[in-house]
């Protein structure tokens, strides 16, 4: 079953990924989930991580191996604010979030950071900010509602799909 390696810095997940492709045991498994870091013209994730990045697309690599968040993870937040709600608690103030929590793909990554803090501003979890993310975004991903997600972030939906396909082949194999 798939595993989540939380790598760090966008440069740290690129090198991880080059990484297992190396390693013969998951080489064919390891899939890059990355934040867009901006709005995506490419036709694929690889295309828009070299224009951005300059990351090579390895060699072999497919294009279900590469996957973008939104503009910035906390994009996907949006599209459950009654899980925001319950694990901020007291004090959180929705109508404060900004962005079409129907389609997160397009919100600014400054408007996301700029909601979140204002709608943390006096919850009783404390504000959500770059400096205190660490101590919260993966709880939060965690109590987020996939379909919400999957409905408001066509990526999303890849991401998940291309998961499915892939426990589906390793149970197949196994």
């Amino acid at each position: 079953m798939p595993r989540i390696v939380a790598a760090g810095s966008r440069n740290n997940a690129y090198d991880k990924f080059i990484a297992a492709r190396e390693d013969s045991e998951i080489g064919e498994a390891a899939m890059l989930l990355v934040d867009a870091e901006g709005p995506v013209t490419a036709s694929t994730a690889w295309e828009h991580l070299m224009r951005r990045d300059q990351w090579p697309r390895p060699a072999e690599a497919s294009d279900d191996q590469c996957h973008l968040m939104t503009q910035v993870m906390e994009s996907w937040f949006l599209a459950d604010p009654d899980s925001l709600q319950e694990y901020f608690g007291q004090g959180f103030r929705v109508k404060a979030l900004r962005g079409d929590r129907n389609n997160v793909e397009e919100t600014r990554k400054a408007d996301v950071e700029a909601g979140l803090t204002a709608a943390t501003k006096d919850a009783w979890k404390g504000i959500y900010n770059a400096r205190t993310k660490g101590k919260h975004s993966f709880e939060i991903l965690e109590g987020l509602d996939p379909a919400l997600v999957q409905r408001a972030s066509l990526r999303a939906k890849r991401f998940v799909d291309a998961l499915k396909t892939l426990c589906a082949s390793a149970l197949r194999c196994s």
